[in-house]
């Protein structure tokens, strides 16, 4: 069973203590719709770095090597000239307002540690752009969102089912994240940025990490550091629009991860064991796969 991945592929390999300092935290009024359009246009940016360095690297040849799909080397083409077209989209309604692209670093070695992430990434944009909605007032902005949103959706889809052999969703909703937890996940990859970038209202959270071993049902180790935290700590499993929450045992760390999980999972550590937000998190986000056939059942 696979799971894990983002955290494997991002932390382990950069951690979040390789990202810029986070911007300090501004009060919610402060997000207005040119927030979120740079929020967005910063996870975009990061997405076309993504792509277009990757296949540079990697040809056809390479991508038929690992045995994926023949044509698989040209829709990762198509994926990443929408990214672009959605940096030069945003770009265009931000004008002078606009954030520019920042450095980044990111962990694939061959195409299948690309598509590996290529799937996490794109499942982050769909979680973004969902739990963004919520701050965008303007009508043609919120159409706008929505149109990138289901191209994102598109391309996690297509990822997932087709060249990682996954299930292409998990459940009938996506989760929506909030704007820390996204950033959260940006910040592994991103090693620096132009001072004259807009500051954003978003910290990042300490990292959260969890055992290969982590499997619906299963008791692990949780690694992450609770900072001034005091009391009781929970995890905190987003799933769909819901969440699950587990105890975690203060002597050490370990939690049992909810039996019932399918699909792609975000977790987090909080303070709160009933309705977790960025507002209480500690740590995180970890991104756990627990993939599944058509009847629901977990795979092996």
């Amino acid at each position: 069973m696979k799971s894990a991945v983002f955290a494997t592929l991002a932390t382990a390999i950069l951690g979040v203590s390789a990202a810029p300092a986070a911007p300090a935290k501004r009060a919610t009024s402060a997000i207005d719709d040119t927030t979120v359009l740079n929020f967005a246009l910063t996870l975009e940016h990061l997405e076309n770095a993504f792509y277009s360095g990757a296949l540079a690297k990697f040809s056809e040849a390479d991508f038929a090597s690992a045995g994926m799909p023949a044509y698989s080397h040209g829709r990762f083409v198509e994926i990443g000239q929408h990214e672009a077209a959605h940096v030069k989209f945003l770009s265009a309604a931000l004008g002078a307002n606009a954030t520019q692209p920042c450095n980044y670093t990111f962990p694939y070695t061959d195409p299948k540690s690309f598509a590996a992430l290529s799937m996490t990434l794109e499942g982050v944009g769909v979680s973004a752009y969902t739990g963004a909605a919520q701050y965008i007032t303007s009508k043609a902005y919120l159409t706008a969102a929505a149109s990138v949103l289901s191209t994102e959706a598109r391309h996690a889809s297509w990822v997932a089912g087709v060249v990682d052999k996954q299930a292409p969703w998990s459940g009938p909703f996506d989760v929506p994240l909030g704007l820390d937890s996204v950033y959260s996940l940006a910040a592994a990859f991103i090693t620096s940025c132009p001072s004259s970038n807009p500051v954003l209202p978003v910290k990042a959270f300490p990292t959260l990490a969890f055992p290969a071993s982590a499997a619906p049902g299963a008791k692990v180790t949780l690694t992450f550091d609770q900072g001034n935290s005091t009391g009781t700590l929970y995890a905190a499993f987003y799933t769909g629009t819901g969440a699950e929450y587990a105890k975690i045992d203060a002597s050490d760390k370990s939690v049992t991860i909810p039996k019932d999980l399918v699909g792609t999972v975000y977790a987090v550590v909080t303070t709160n064991g009933t309705m977790s937000a960025d507002t209480n998190t500690v740590a995180g986000v970890a991104v756990l796969d627990f993939s599944f056939d058509s009847n629901g059942k977990l795979l092996a």
